[in-house]
């Protein structure tokens, strides 16, 4: 039965790992703020084809942070959203113009780097988190998603960073943010032709999938004081930008 909802290139085995795997990594992004984007997308590029890790990484991310910002929607900043929104687009955009085989070393090195500065670095000015500083983290970060698709780590920094790190409107906030971000890749991948359909069966249960792990790490995020989250989302994202410049630098 389950070989009529998954494409032929996957075996049951495989397909029901990834669907414990969007569970599981849907989980620690509710719970810590990040991180299980980036595992997934790990998981994803050693089991699908090519073509097909970044495509379905992000309808099945869609499907996880939509779940997570509709759970938590009471806790996003919706100022943060707004400016936020019109970034997407533009990053959208200009990515779906210039479909080029950028240096990928280059841009996790790039990405790396940005994570440290914020996480490690000193405070960004006030002024670079309002509304003009966050649509041009948007469009940046918006664009470069449809070339590596682990950008979440960077934007979860901005907007820890914004959000004073208080957890709740952290995580919200950046559900909703990656919502945004994700949606445009179906639009974008389907005119380049990406089929699908032939990946829309296994795609749906890893959302469903998420989805119960989503409910579960919110569950775990709110016995986190504000404190001991700030401490766990540094040293998680720090891990997450040793990993990107690694995998540049010795892939």
């Amino acid at each position: 039965m389950i070989e009529s909802w998954i494409p032929a290139t996957l075996s049951p085995a495989i397909a029901g790992g990834l669907i414990l795997a969007a569970a599981l990594t849907s989980m620690i992004t509710a719970a810590l703020g990040a991180g299980g984007g980036v595992v997934l997308l790990a998981l994803l590029a050693l089991t699908l084809p090519a073509g097909a890790i970044i495509p379905v990484h992000g309808l099945v991310q869609l499907g996880s942070n939509a779940g997570r910002a509709l759970m938590m929607w009471r806790h996003i900043d919706l100022r943060t959203i707004a400016a936020f929104a019109p970034g997407v687009v533009l990053g959208a955009w200009l990515a779906s113009r210039l479909l080029v085989g950028l240096p990928l070393a280059t841009i996790q090195i790039a990405i790396a780097g940005f994570i440290l500065l914020l996480v490690w670095g000193p405070p960004v000015p006030r002024r670079a988190l309002g509304a003009t500083g966050t649509f041009l983290a948007s469009t940046a970060t918006s664009f470069l998603s449809l070339f590596v698709g682990a950008t979440g780590p960077l934007v979860a920094a901005f907007i820890k960073q914004q959000q004073a790190s208080h957890r709740l409107t952290t995580v919200a906030t950046f559900a909703a943010a990656m919502t945004l971000q994700h949606a445009p890749k179906a639009v974008v991948f389907g005119f380049a032709g990406f089929a699908f359909r032939d990946w829309i069966g296994l795609i749906g249960v890893m959302i469903i999938a998420g989805a119960i792990g989503t409910w579960v790490g919110i569950h775990l995020l709110r016995r986190f004081s504000d404190q001991r989250f700030h401490r766990v989302f540094q040293v998680l994202l720090t891990l997450l930008a040793l990993r990107l410049a690694w995998q540049a630098l010795w892939g």
